[in-house]
């Protein structure tokens, strides 16, 4: 390929320091250019490094035809076609007819996974925040508040310690609902003994933190406290199987050996987790059809669940650092039963 060009805006970020919503990056051989509009021109000369910026007056690719470099004969650019709309290629083969699109998401699939000492530092204090959103919310876990309310604190609590903003949309489910592994929040009201599951994470510098956490309203039951010890169990699993040079699937089934031997393979429905960096799902994946293996400075969740519908469900989430001697949990927060 002759360049490469980049129009997801977490890959932009991560590429070149650029945060705001608008722009579209093209990597060729012998130079990078970033082009934006009118609103982030001042931003983008701040932020953007390595780049020559260039401002356009509407959506960067239709203005695309206007530069002489991109209408050479045969000119080759790569596209991720995992993040870029059919309207895009559409328009890309429009503006610049010369250029032959080849498909490079393999170029781009891997970008993040390993994390250098800023990064590491960036999702410890992510992980840091989270964990303090969670224990300061606990207490208004009770009945009659609104899953939406609790949302609404932890997010507000988070951004006052420190995040740039959720690192996707929490999670907080309870009673039936936490059968849902992704049930966002809703106007639900919690009643005395439902389940709570929260799913949350804040943002620094860009990078991302993942927990889960469930707890019961009031007194749980011996059915509840059944369920949990088994996640739980299958979670410490997937923790001590976290090690430099592993199988991704091995991991998967540390945890999902656990649940499938206490008779509830058929509830746990997902995968043990994924990588954590500039966006919530990186690589690897943890599943059960992974090929991909761990490496050292992977940051990774390990999230088993069972998932029972009509009644309830569980799941624990930690983020993990990966290192040659096994896995690093970074989150503080208790994952001990709690009975609010």
């Amino acid at each position: 390929m002759d360049g490469l060009i980049v129009n997801h805006l977490d890959y932009i970020r991560y590429l070149t320091g650029f945060t705001g919503t608008a722009g579209l990056l093209i990597i060729m051989n012998d130079a990078v250019h970033f082009f934006t509009d009118s609103r982030y021109t001042i931003q983008a000369r701040k932020q953007v490094i390595g780049a020559k910026v260039e401002t356009v007056p509407s959506e960067p690719i239709s203005s695309l035809n206007g530069y002489k470099w991109l209408h050479k004969k045969n000119l080759r650019l790569g596209i991720d076609g995992q993040h870029l709309t059919v309207a895009q290629q559409a328009r890309l083969k429009e503006k610049i007819p010369e250029v032959l699109f080849t498909p490079s998401e393999a170029l781009l699939e891997k970008l993040g996974w390993v994390k250098d000492n800023f990064e590491i530092a960036s999702i410890k204090k992510a992980v840091g925040i989270a964990d303090i959103a969670f224990g300061r919310i606990l207490q208004l876990v009770k009945p009659g508040v609104k899953e939406r309310e609790l949302a609404a604190e932890l997010e507000y609590q988070m951004a006052m310690l420190g995040s740039e903003k959720p690192a996707f949309e929490s999670i907080v489910a309870s009673g039936y609902r936490s059968a849902l592994p992704h049930g966002i929040a809703s106007q639900k009201k919690l009643k005395k003994g439902d389940f709570v599951t929260f799913d949350f994470g804040a943002t620094v510098n860009g990078y991302v933190s993942d927990i889960t956490r469930t707890v019961v309203v009031g007194k749980a039951s011996l059915r509840q406290r059944k369920v949990y010890d088994i996640v739980l169990k299958a979670q410490k699993a997937g923790i001590n199987a976290v090690k430099a040079g592993r199988d991704c699937k091995k991991v998967d089934d540390a945890c999902r050996n656990v649940i499938k031997s206490a008779g509830f393979g058929k509830n746990f429905g997902h995968g043990t987790g994924h990588g954590i960096g500039f966006y919530i799902h990186v690589g690897p994946r943890i599943s059960p059809r992974s090929n991909d293996k761990l490496a050292v400075n992977h940051i990774v969740t390990i999230e088993p669940g069972i998932y029972i519908p009509g009644w309830g469900g569980v799941r624990i989430e930690d983020d993990v650092l990966v290192t040659r001697a096994g896995g690093t949990v970074l989150n503080r927060a208790p994952k001990n039963l709690l009975e609010l």
